[in-house]
């Protein structure tokens, strides 16, 4: 058997191709592309192929997936995978004859693959975090220009910013400076509720998402976004891992009798952790009740808001993932210590 393995790289790309004993069969740099990677895997028969996870790394593994071979996705951060390499001296040729080597011997953690539904609504999931960035920023250069006249565009959504400005009725070289800003904003309201109605389209029949809702203080995004991230629940033993993954659980240093923790470790996917974040000051302050309610009010009591909020975000992240693995609705008379 032979074994493949590609530093990935957005343009050129560097392969390797090994033998059972480890003889070197080929490498070289190569373009990037879907012909030139299954052209340069393609003499030497079905084999397996390992490549780090990365931007390009699923379109790859699809193509040489058609052409025949067995693609591994392994994740980088798996120390082993490199064996004795030293890192010191870092080039392409020395990244691939690791994961060539990796490969034979079986040193690798496979990544998850995401499935081709879940990678479409990420996609959209980040257009819309893109516009909703670029709204933002608009509505806060709109305030500000006003503060520097005197005007005060008060509280209220992003929507009714420029119906809001309108109100306020500015003259001059200031209406003329506001009115793009202020078109700008509308065209990209419009184009968010478009994603939003997307996305209400691509999720009316997910019985996953509908749950997820079920949480106070869960809504569609925050449901949608979580959903995409676990994709699959089997792949999580437990509750905890799941805020692992997400950088939800404290940096812990302990040693013997010396038990330190720190803040979270701020893992894994940041706007997924935000989400539970903003959905947990919303369960707080308006959808929380009976067990929860009392467990974070005790928290915010001895260590304050802010890390109550953080803990009731892990606690929102575990009980989302109970209620998708045993396929039930949020409960809070039910609710146990997750």
């Amino acid at each position: 058997m032979v074994y493949g393995a590609i530093d990935l790289h957005m343009r050129v790309s560097q392969i390797r191709i090994i033998d059972d004993a480890g003889v070197v069969q080929r490498e070289q740099r190569v373009p990037t592309t879907r012909d030139r990677l299954t052209q340069a895997f393609g003499s030497h028969g079905p084999m397996r192929i390992l490549l780090e996870t990365g931007t390009e790394s699923e379109w790859v593994a699809q193509a040489l997936e058609a052409a025949g071979h067995e693609v591994i996705v392994a994740d980088p951060n798996y120390a082993p995978m490199y064996g004795e390499m030293t890192r010191r001296i870092k080039t392409d040729r020395r990244d691939v004859a690791a994961l060539a080597e990796a490969n034979r011997r079986g040193w690798y953690r496979a990544a998850h693959r995401t499935s081709a539904g879940q990678r479409e609504t990420k996609q959209i999931l980040r257009s819309r975090r893109y516009l909703v960035q670029m709204r933002s920023g608009a509505v806060s250069l709109v305030r500000s220009l006003l503060r520097q006249s005197g005007y005060r565009l008060g509280t209220g959504s992003s929507e009714t910013v420029p119906a809001r400005v309108a109100k306020l009725a500015p003259t001059g070289a200031l209406a003329e400076t506001l009115t793009p800003l202020c078109r700008q904003i509308a065209a990209l309201t419009t184009e968010l509720q478009a994603l939003d109605a997307r996305l209400h389209t691509r999720t009316a029949s997910d019985a996953i998402v509908a749950r997820l809702r079920s949480v106070p203080g869960v809504g569609l995004i925050v449901a949608t976004t979580f959903r995409a991230f676990v994709d699959q629940h089997e792949r999580f033993a437990q509750g905890q891992q799941v805020s692992a993954a997400i950088g939800l659980v404290p940096r812990e240093d302990s040693s013997a009798e010396r038990r330190h923790r720190g803040h979270i470790t701020k893992a894994g996917p940041r706007e997924l952790r935000s989400l539970l974040i903003q959905a947990a000051w919303v369960h707080w302050r308006h959808g929380g009740s009976g067990t929860l309610r009392t467990w974070v009010d005790g928290v915010a009591a001895r260590r304050g808001k802010r890390i109550a909020v953080v803990a009731l975000a892990r606690r929102l992240s575990r009980i989302m993932f109970a209620i998708w693995r045993d396929d039930a609705a949020f409960d809070s008379k039910k609710l146990a210590m997750a």
